[in-house]
């Protein structure tokens, strides 16, 4: 079956399934491809400018590929053999590139300025030890419009953010929910859309004696809204008790006002839900699946070139697709371990150079 790409599933130990051909056939990257074997693989992300260049943060630090994921090769520089948990691509200067490292290692900023080749560590407060054991850094999210403003999430540590391209880093300790006292400190996810001003949504495993929940800004975070999502997304309820618990967030590339969240009755939990907003998050609709997920879902994922193209996988390793921007819905036949990051590469350059140059 011919296709127009390519599509990488990342894994927690069991590295990184590819398929060509619209998940017909699947193979399991290893030694032979130059990854670690049962890699715990966290975040997979593609350079804008050529979606045959590709990254993968792990539990040895970051591998390379420059052939939409065939081959591997992992870097020895300084982030090697860290634990990396998520990755952020500057979409203004996509040299300019972030990861985040954390439990079992503990939890760190890097930074590169040459898309991958070199890294540096960035100065940010984290603490060494949390309720989970070691905290680590689960989202960058660098704004569309003004990459100078950073913001990243640790998992259980609170929100950092980041105004001078990653320079430093403060640690926000009381905006979230406007509350010095008893602040939100375990954070999931980022997303940031296209303003003047940009929302900014962050997902929220709770804290404080508060509730999982998705919080929304319009003010740079000096405010946050919840959406109470245990009342208002009530499409999977309590089982045993458990609370709705929010992971995945995506914004579509090809339209800032549409989002999509990801979350399960709790985790790893029993099943999960996908949501989708078309105006920035005043309204939400629940999205049929055709088989109800097995655990929560714990990704969801947009296609940079083809917003019809979404993606979600559950914890225990469900994979949907839609080729309809969220309309309907295909459960893969394709079933693997703990899904944690979905990526579709097209054909095509995203990002031309001389683009990225008339944009910087």
């Amino acid at each position: 079956m011919t296709s127009d790409g390519t599509l990488l599933v990342g894994m927690v130990g069991q590295g990184v399934y590819r398929t060509s051909d619209e998940g017909v056939s699947w193979k399991r990257l290893g030694t032979d491809d130059g990854m670690h074997l049962n890699a715990m693989v966290r975040v997979l992300i593609a350079d804008p400018r050529d979606p045959n260049i590709v990254f993968c943060g792990c539990d040895k630090g970051i591998y390379r590929s420059v052939d939409q994921g065939k081959t591997w090769e992992l870097s020895t520089t300084i982030v090697a053999n860290h634990h990396i948990w998520c990755i952020a691509i500057d979409p203004i200067n996509p040299d300019i590139m972030f990861a985040g490292a954390g439990s079992p290692s503990l939890p760190t900023m890097f930074r590169s300025k040459d898309a991958g080749k070199t890294w540096e560590k960035r100065p940010m407060e984290a603490a060494e030890t949390c309720a989970i054991g070691v905290p680590q850094v689960t989202a960058i999210a660098i704004d569309p419009a003004d990459s100078q403003t950073i913001w990243a999430g640790i998992e259980v540590d609170g929100l950092r953010k980041s105004t001078d391209g990653g320079e430093t880093f403060e640690t926000i300790t009381n905006q979230i929910p406007n509350d010095e006292y008893y602040p939100i400190d375990d954070i999931h996810n980022i997303a940031i859309t296209v303003g003047p001003p940009p929302t900014i949504f962050v997902l929220s495993g709770g804290g404080g004696g508060h509730a999982p929940d998705l919080w929304e800004s319009t003010n740079n975070g000096k405010t946050w809204k919840a959406f109470n999502i245990r009342d208002n997304f009530p499409c999977i309820g309590d089982i045993n008790g458990e609370r709705n618990y929010p992971r995945g967030i995506a914004v579509d590339p090809g339209d800032p006002h549409t989002i999509f969240i990801s979350l399960g009755d709790t985790t790893p939990g029993h099943t999960g839900a996908i949501f989708r907003s078309k105006d920035t998050g005043n309204t939400w609709e629940p999205l049929d699946l055709p088989v109800s997920p097995n655990s929560a879902l714990w990704t969801v994922s947009v296609s940079s070139e083809n917003s019809n193209k979404v993606f979600t996988g559950s914890r225990y390793g469900y994979l949907y697709q839609s080729n309809d921007g969220g309309n309907t819905w295909t459960k893969l036949w394709r079933e693997c371990s703990e899904i944690s990051s979905i990526l579709w590469l097209h054909n095509k350059p995203l990002l031309t150079q001389e683009t990225s140059l008339k944009k910087s």
